[in-house]
């Protein structure tokens, strides 16, 4: 997911997101305890979707509280 596309999506739906990647998270690292996961990468690449989405998240509640 690409940082244009994660500011273009409004904030609920970003929570949404983030709260789905979480569990792709979990779901990825639960894999790899009982058997070997077959894409690794895939791994990386929902941490840093993760990231992403936390950073717009945060810089629109940084915004907001500006405007207040």
């Amino acid at each position: 997911m690409k940082i244009k596309e994660i500011k273009d999506k409004d904030t609920d739906a970003l929570k949404h997101e983030l709260l789905e990647k979480q569990k792709e998270l979990f779901k990825f690292q639960t894999k790899t305890m009982v058997d070997k996961e077959d894409d690794t990468t895939l791994r990386g690449k929902t941490k840093k979707d993760i990231a992403r989405i936390m950073t717009v998240l945060r810089q629109r509640e940084l915004e907001a509280s500006a405007k207040k």
